[in-house]
């Protein structure tokens, strides 16, 4: 019997060049000799785009009529077997499925191979990794980098612009749960290694957003309850909250290199700073890596921070730096995990902090703006910073008593004192900038800022949970420059869970 006679690889692709033709044409023509360019540039983009579905259809056709003459020539060898090992003993040519790409919807058209009371086999299905939906994995790529730039509204009208109406908004939100191998890839993932002589660094912040009323925590939830039940009121009480958000907690671990500095490098003198001293610059945060979720609890997200850091750092030879904001709850669960894993932590309060409550106990003394309340608060900040500040908190005391404030301002004086003096062993700040490490949560303020304020907390945005999630994860990808290699490591696993082979347990992929 003589062999197969399908196409030839050229003649498969002549509805492309009849496509491609006809745009050569139309652009020889008068009408497109008279466009401006950016006419031009429109009409390249929507035919082109026509050009590029139908060399992607042609291929397709070309890849499905290949199959069926391998399947005449293997006639009488060994059956298709599912993943199961059961033989598909059937089989049946011409079964289509439509797969919406980024050049627009294309059918795919393939042999199943049946069995009694099992499910279809299609082997071109596993050779092209279709997914298991409509919409393309190159299409889904695109869907999670405009999801987590903007709103999901922004986010559809920047595909439909690249690619035309090709997806919907629910079925946006639905690709976004391209996260769900983001652990497995950091789990698999090895940091660069780094000498021991730079430190590393640990930080690790919260930051609330709006949540459907279902996804609260049961706390805010049952709060919530009872301020509706308590009646509509047209504003809140003074420190009320209006039980709305949910807490992520956010961490992120970092090397730098030593920069050492001196107190006037960070608070000038009173009277300026010397020209011919210019101030040291502070350490760089090299290689951040950041990490967030809304809802696995706090002590789970510092676990991946440290988990991250002993990769780093696994026979604990360097210098680790964590630095607080001063919220206890998180000061107490980083001193556990790291008394479990036997690792030696300094700890530092956030200067930043520091400097409010001594600004505000400054207004005190004198009037907010005036030279008089900078020279005090720089004179007490320089105090703190060379190693001091139990003698800074005393001496603001005893001025506020020599002076007879009112009880108001005694008041702010008497919060900044409590708040130095329950603080003080995290207030070694001469010891850290002798050695040249940073002594603010710059960075993890900055990746809270970035994460959610700029996309989770934006105006009129309400979220769920698995949404939320997923958004926040992939953001936090994103920025630690990972995506690209995560995702051809979630296509791998993707494929491995669609397709799984009989013997897919004796091997794992890496990252």
């Amino acid at each position: 019997m003589e062999p197969y006679d399908a196409l030839s690889e050229l003649d498969a692709y002549v509805a492309s060049r009849d496509a491609f033709e006809c745009l050569v044409s139309t652009l020889a023509g008068a009408p497109a000799r008279g466009m401006a360019h950016d006419e031009l540039e429109l009409l390249l983009e929507q035919q082109g785009r026509k050009l590029l579905r139908q060399l992607m259809q042609d291929h397709l056709d070309l890849r499905a009529r290949t199959e069926e003459a391998a399947a005449r020539l293997s006639a009488g060898q060994p059956r298709v077997r599912g993943p199961e090992g059961q033989a598909r003993t059937w089989r049946e040519s011409n079964h289509p499925r439509w797969l919406t790409c980024v050049f627009g919807p294309v059918r795919v058209t393939r042999i199943a191979y049946r069995g009694r009371d099992v499910s279809n086999v299609h082997p071109a299905d596993a050779e092209l990794s279709l997914p298991a939906g409509r919409h393309s994995r190159g299409l889904a790529r695109l869907a999670v980098l405009e999801a987590v730039r903007g709103s999901f509204d922004q986010a559809q009208a920047a595909i439909e612009r690249r690619c035309g109406k090709v997806l919907g908004k629910r079925r946006l939100k639905e690709l976004v749960a391209a996260a769900v191998d983001i652990a497995a890839y950091y789990t698999a993932k090895i940091p660069t290694p780094c000498t021991r002589e730079m430190p590393l660094v640990l930080q690790v912040d919260g930051k609330g957003m709006v949540m459907r009323p279902e996804a609260l925590r049961d706390a805010t939830r049952r709060s919530a309850a009872k301020a509706a039940a308590a009646g509509r009121r047209g504003r809140l009480a003074p420190g009320e909250k209006p039980n709305r958000k949910r807490m992520a907690t956010v961490a992120c671990v970092f090397d730098t290199a030593p920069a050492p500095r001196r107190p006037h490098d960070i608070i000038h003198p009173p009277g300026g700073r010397s020209e011919s001293r210019p101030p040291r610059p502070g350490p760089k945060a090299e290689r951040k890596w950041c990490t967030a979720s809304v809802i696995r609890s706090p002590e789970q997200v510092v676990a991946d921070a440290f988990d991250q850091a002993e990769a780093r750092d696994p026979q604990h030879l360097r210098e680790w730096i964590v630095l607080v904001d001063g919220a206890r709850h998180q000061l107490d669960l980083i001193h556990t995990e790291a008394a479990r894993r036997g690792i030696r932590l300094n700890v530092l309060l956030d200067f930043v902090h520091v400097a409010e409550y001594c600004w505000t106990a400054a207004h005190a003394f004198h009037p907010p703006g005036s030279r008089e309340a900078e020279t005090w608060a720089a004179e007490k900040l320089t105090v703190i910073l060379a190693g001091h500040a139990e003698r800074a908190a005393t001496e603001m005391t005893a001025q506020a008593a020599a002076e007879h404030l009112p009880a108001a301002r005694r008041d702010a004086v008497a919060t900044c004192h409590r708040y130095l003096t329950s603080h003080l062993d995290q207030l070694h700040y001469d010891t850290a900038l002798k050695a040249g490490w940073p002594i603010a949560t710059g960075p993890v303020e900055g990746a809270c800022r970035h994460l959610i304020a700029d996309r989770l907390d934006i105006t009129g945005a309400r979220w769920g949970l698995d949404g939320a999630e997923a958004v926040l994860q992939l953001r936090a990808l994103i920025t630690n420059g990972d995506f690209q290699d995560y995702w051809v490591f979630h296509a791998a696993r993707e494929h491995q869970r669609l397709y799984p082979s009989p013997d897919q347990h004796n091997y794992s992929l890496t990252a």
